[in-house]
């Protein structure tokens, strides 16, 4: 009960309301990448014109940036700590559900805000193809800078303007949509075996298959839709094809050695899903709404909303996020108290 009274003043001093709305304001959108970015990137064989795919995880509060490399194989650039999600484990399926969506979605140059009333942001697209034949609704699903969050996915405003600036990088170099994955949490056997009974699963499930296929790929999926699920296949681009998101699915064409390493990789994994949960009871999302990563939540603890707000402004220097609990498990049950 803490922690959540602490969050909502939080709320209150950052003196924000929805995701959507914008202001003018300083032209922060052009600002470059860091030189230090600019010389990781260097270092691993990455330019800022290459193509980017965005990762991000309820649970942990995390945001991945991968970019591709000279090889043509994405490799993971940076992590940013969001500092706040609302909403619950699952889908987005309803306006003002304050869900922050789950699923596969492309970011075009057309959904990059740089008036955000939150710093900067971009437009996941919610809903996509798939949600929308499902009936789901809702609008203006944003990643933001900000501390605060009504369906979005917030980071700081020195995060939001790095990621805003490697995604515009990307599309002036050419990549004409940004895969953005948007997962519950992250896809191995601890937070799969935790999670096991939970009535997502199934949607789950299909949001791993696609996990799966970057995971031994390292290059982001084709993504479609058929049968009411997503649908996946390897690609080079990471753009999906045109399929009728209720319809029948084609006959499988994916490339036989890709599906077969995908298959051995779920095998391997599902193993050790049903190993841990023969000693390991079930968890339940006790999220009552949304999270915040850990580091923040610290700060929030020891300094206040205050430190906090300031931090988030890009008015505080902060430092390198908390490491993650040794045990996922452990981190799965203990990270629900908002």
């Amino acid at each position: 009960m803490k922690s959540r009274r602490l969050i909502a003043l939080v709320l209150l001093a950052v003196s924000l309301a929805g995701c959507a709305a914008g202001i003018e304001g300083e032209d922060k959108a052009s600002a470059p990448i860091p030189e230090r970015l600019v010389s990781e990137m260097t270092s691993r064989g990455m330019t800022p014109a290459d193509p980017i795919m965005v990762r991000i995880y309820k649970q942990e509060s995390e945001l991945e940036v991968w970019k591709r490399t000279h090889t043509g194989t994405y490799a993971l650039l940076k992590t940013y700590p969001l500092c706040r999600w609302s909403g619950k484990l699952g889908p987005k399926k309803r306006q003002g559900d304050r869900q922050a969506p789950e699923g596969f979605y492309a970011v075009t140059p057309g959904l990059m805000n740089p008036r955000s009333q939150f710093y900067l942001a971009f437009n996941l697209g919610y809903p996509n193809k798939l949600e929308s034949a499902l009936g789901y609704e809702g609008s203006a699903l944003m990643v933001h800078g900000a501390c605060t969050s009504s369906g979005c996915f917030a980071m700081t405003n020195n995060g939001i303007a790095e990621v805003y600036a490697l995604a515009r990088e990307a599309h002036s170099g050419g990549q004409t949509a940004i895969q953005v994955q948007s997962l519950p949490f992250r896809m191995n056997a601890q937070n799969l075996a935790a999670y096991r009974d939970d009535p997502n699963m199934a949607f789950w499930q299909n949001l791993r298959e696609g996990a799966d296929y970057f995971d031994v790929t390292k290059q982001p999926p084709v993504v479609s839709a058929c049968a009411g699920r997503y649908r996946f296949r390897p690609t080079l681009d990471g753009l999906g094809t045109e399929l009728g998101p209720m319809g029948p699915c084609p006959a499988e064409d994916s490339t036989p050695e890709i599906a077969q390493r995908v298959y051995e990789h779920q095998a391997a994994e599902n193993a050790e899903v049903a190993s841990l949960a023969l000693t390991r009871p079930p968890s339940s999302a006790r999220y009552v709404d949304g999270g915040m990563h850990q580091s923040f939540r610290t700060i929030l603890r020891k300094s206040g909303p205050e430190k906090l707000a300031a931090m988030t402004s890009g008015k505080v220097e902060v430092s390198r996020p908390d490491a993650a609990l040794a045990d996922p498990y452990v981190q799965t049950v203990a990270s629900v108290d908002q």
